[in-house]
């Protein structure tokens, strides 16, 4: 495996997650292109996006998320990985369980959201109200 320059505990969850899906190292195709975006002279010397593509099933990943070509490798990995897992496992993954709480939540948001909106009205209403002249 790889050194990614990361902690040996990140680096063994991947090494476990690869394994329990059975990604071969060999079946990956990795490329490198310069990325795109703020970055400066970094970006224009240095090939640091990772373009991944998984052979036996199609799956491609671009990540150019860090600075760093090896971080990008690792993340990459990582992507790929959590691309198998939405697919084998589909409803019960981690990352569809994780839009489908932010999905609730965003609901939640919009109702108080809603009686927030309600309150001010209320409240500018009852001022207009006040500003009525008063006729004896």
């Amino acid at each position: 495996m790889i050194d990614f320059g990361i902690s040996s505990a990140k680096q063994k969850e991947l090494e476990e997650k690869l394994k329990k899906f059975n990604i071969k190292e060999s079946d990956i195709s990795e490329k490198f292109i310069h990325s795109s975006g703020n970055g400066g002279q970094n970006l224009n010397k240095v090939a640091t996006c990772v373009y991944l593509k998984h052979i036996p099933t199609s799956i491609e990943i671009k990540c150019q998320k860090y600075r760093t070509q090896l971080l990008n490798r690792y993340c990459a990995r990582k992507m790929l990985v959590e691309e198998f897992e939405t697919r084998v496992l589909g409803e019960k993954s981690k990352k569809r369980q994780l839009i489908e709480k932010i999905r609730r939540q965003k609901h939640k948001r919009s109702k108080r959201a809603k009686e927030k909106i309600l309150e001010a009205k209320k409240l500018n209403s009852e001022k207009k109200q006040n500003r009525q002249k008063i006729t004896i």
